[in-house]
């Protein structure tokens, strides 16, 4: 009999571009190029000879072929993928793939993994590539620690692990200066300072300076960093003052490397969340789980969060 189906790698592009309604992020999601899918579909086009979308500036619209065949081949697709996923997998109960914040894996994370696999010898932990804006589309990872809020993720779930306790750090000097000047008596008088911050996180000096007793805060922020390893090696070389999660710069409070204007026990919404797939049965991941829940509950910023002020972000 005459195969009469497109191959499916074409399927799989041209479903993930009417669903998303981009070529780019289409590619992203199937990890190739925008090239990659646009040849894809025009193949498929070719074979059905007709058009299956129309693209205008800022988005592709489904024609009525292109609904006929995204609701023939969606299920299916879906069907096809979680089986080669679990056919691949094989036996996984003794292995895990993660995905973590780089900044909070380096610092926090991974000093902390050798307890993990004296607890778990069998586990096998594989890291993959961070993802800012991790859907779990396609086989890996199991899980992932982001970055973001309580309520941000309702279809996964999401287990609070830490940084929402967030702490000013500023280079000694600049701290000694201002107190032999008599000035940072208040932590309003911070505002008058070169304000670093994560270009992911610009509310966070508002929402500290008014857990601190700025109600009308409006910060004039300064030079913005992507990573808080940069963010923290300006603050080193006294560009200014950032605001940060205090479980990733306790050693450098610690050393004297950095000094905390105003210690005070202040926690925003934001911090950093174990998330996965609701329904996922992955016994590693379990004890995954039970293990950095447990560690990061022994860590003194959240064993004392009774003590902590709360803000909600903005």
């Amino acid at each position: 009999m005459r195969i009469r189906s497109p191959s499916m790698s074409e399927l799989h592009a041209f479903a993930a571009a009417a669903k998303l309604g981009s070529f780019t992020r289409a590619a992203e999601q199937l990890c190739v190029t925008q090239g990659a899918i646009s040849r894809a579909i025009a193949r498929l086009e070719d074979h059905f000879g007709q058009p299956l979308l129309q693209r205008n500036a800022h988005r592709i619209v489904l024609t009525a072929s292109g609904r006929q065949l995204l609701e023939a081949v969606a299920g299916p697709l879906a069907a096809i993928e979680s089986a080669s996923t679990a056919l691949l997998a094989g036996d996984r109960r003794h292995a895990l793939t993660l995905s973590a914040v780089p900044t909070l894996a380096s610092v926090w994370l991974v000093p902390r993994l050798p307890d993990f696999h004296r607890r778990h010898p069998d586990i096998v932990l594989d890291f993959v590539p961070y993802r800012r804006k991790e859907d779990f589309s396609g086989p890996a990872p199991d899980a992932a620690i982001l970055a973001g809020t309580a309520g941000q993720w309702p279809q996964w779930q999401a287990d609070y692990v830490i940084g929402s306790e967030m702490v000013p750090i500023c280079h000694p000097s600049r701290a000694a200066l201002r107190s032999a000047e008599g000035r940072w008596r208040h932590p309003a008088e911070l505002q008058d300072e070169p304000l670093l911050h994560h270009t992911t996180a610009p509310a966070n000096w508002q929402n500290w300076l008014r857990a601190a007793g700025v109600p009308d805060a409006a910060p004039r922020l300064s030079t913005g960093f992507d990573q808080v390893s940069i963010l923290v090696q300006a603050v080193k070389a006294d560009m200014g003052l950032a605001v940060l999660q205090r479980c990733l710069v306790r050693d450098e409070i610690a050393s004297g490397s950095v000094a905390v204007p105003f210690d005070l026990p202040i926690r925003l919404q934001r911090g950093y969340y174990l998330c996965a797939p609701r329904g996922r049965s992955h016994p590693a991941l379990e004890h995954f789980r039970a293990w950095l829940l447990e560690i990061a509950g022994r860590d003194p910023d959240v064993l004392d969060a009774g003590q902590f002020m709360h803000v909600t972000d903005e």
